[in-house]
């Protein structure tokens, strides 16, 4: 009797962590075998835009995985019409392979919802739950999930103890954009899809008009990111006509102020890499600073923004000494933009429309403050800002 892992995704692109994640059930479960089963339609997402065609992400699937010996790739979803249910799936392999045992294997955000799926007590019948783990993962609520599908579908899942690779689909797809994908993609995926022009990667996007800009820009963000992006943006315009600054440079350095901040740390530093930006050992240390400095490079190299709005960018989390008005407007534009609610950004706010330099001032102390409650230290690049200005001031 064989043992079968069957992993099913829409692989939109495969990348390593999927290939990672086969080894670890492969060798976890003792499988003979691994079936990757692309999804057409699949259930319980909508694919998002410039996403490829089914045979697209097969052929690209196949090239992710044509080294893996003891996987094969089955299209059997892709000649189905509908959603594609797991549980019709798990039937007709049971047809195919009676005699052998079907693992399912699936991560934790599927494991997690397992209750919740289409026939979920027939797919216990046909199938052993298999789930790999992140980092990242609470062990108390995936072993509390165990027990209730056990105690729901009379089987016991198996949560296996694996190494994980931190990506997602999603920030592949942001990061072939945006650069440094080939950190997580299969070298022949990559060639593969920058050849077809996948994904938006045959896109110029530089020196876009503002709409259009705009766009492109916000497809990057987190949905939740998207009114503080575009409050930010307006801000700074109106910012802009006060305190005689570019009113469009204002609006393209705003509504690319977040570009990069969906990204978490590890992509931060490989975005770094990809565009020879040298980091201190201070923002090494606290990367979640870096979007705007890795901001600031991706709106000159991707976007093909002027200096001066790239710079905006790149200082709009930290300041510095002797900011230009423009990388002023950006820091405070962002700190006190319509969507901002916090103890003391209605004083901010008014300050900001008479006292460019006070406002910056009071952003900076109050940064200051924050991090000192937290026990955190502030970058030099802070503190210059903090010095310069005050003795500007005196």
């Amino acid at each position: 009797m064989a043992r079968i892992g069957v992993y099913g995704g829409t692989f939109n692109p495969p990348h390593l962590g999927h290939i990672l994640a086969a080894r670890e059930f492969q060798k976890n479960l003792g499988l003979d075998l691994v079936l990757f089963i692309p999804a057409a339609l699949p259930p319980h997402k909508v694919l998002p835009p410039d996403t490829p065609d089914a045979q697209i992400r097969l052929a690209l699937l196949k090239l992710a995985v044509e080294d893996l010996p003891f996987v094969q790739v089955d299209d059997l979803e892709l000649h189905r019409e509908g959603p594609d249910y797991s549980v019709d799936t798990l039937r007709e392999l049971k047809r195919r392979y009676p005699n052998d045992k079907l693992f399912l294997c699936m991560g934790t955000d599927m494991f997690l919802s397992f209750e919740t799926w289409h026939k979920a007590k027939e797919i216990c019948s046909l199938a052993e739950i298999a789930m790999a783990q992140r980092q990242s993962d609470d062990p108390v609520a995936l072993h509390a999930q165990a027990r209730a599908i056990c105690q729901k579908f009379g089987t016991t899942p198996v949560i296996i103890s694996n190494e994980f690779l931190e990506v997602s689909s999603t920030t592949v797809r942001r990061m072939l954009i945006l650069g440094g994908a080939q950190a997580y993609l299969p070298e022949k995926v990559l060639h593969e899809i920058r050849n077809r022009g996948l994904y938006g990667t045959d896109r110029n996007r530089k020196n876009l008009p503002f709409d259009q800009l705009k766009q492109e820009s916000l497809a990057l963000h987190n949905e939740k990111r998207i009114p503080h992006v575009i409050g930010c943006s307006a801000t700074a315009v109106e910012l802009a006509k006060k305190f005689g600054a570019d009113p469009v440079d204002a609006a393209r350095a705003g509504i690319l102020h977040d570009v990069t901040k969906a990204l978490v740390g590890v992509d931060q530093l490989h975005l770094c890499s990809e565009y020879g930006i040298i980091i201190s050992d201070f923002e090494r240390e606290n990367t979640k600073l870096l979007h705007s400095v890795t901001g600031g490079a991706v709106a000159k190299h991707v976007f093909g923004e002027s200096d001066a709005v790239s710079q905006a960018i790149w200082w709009h989390t930290s300041g510095k000494a002797n900011m230009t008005t423009l990388e002023k407007i950006i820091y405070v534009a962002d700190y006190m933009e319509p969507n901002r609610d916090f103890p003391g950004v209605e004083k901010l706010r008014r300050l900001a429309y008479t006292d460019l330099d006070a406002a910056l001032l009071l952003g900076l102390e109050m940064t200051q403050d924050h991090l000192k409650n937290q026990g955190a230290p502030m970058g030099k690049n802070s503190i210059d800002a903090i010095a310069f200005l005050k003795q500007k001031k005196g």
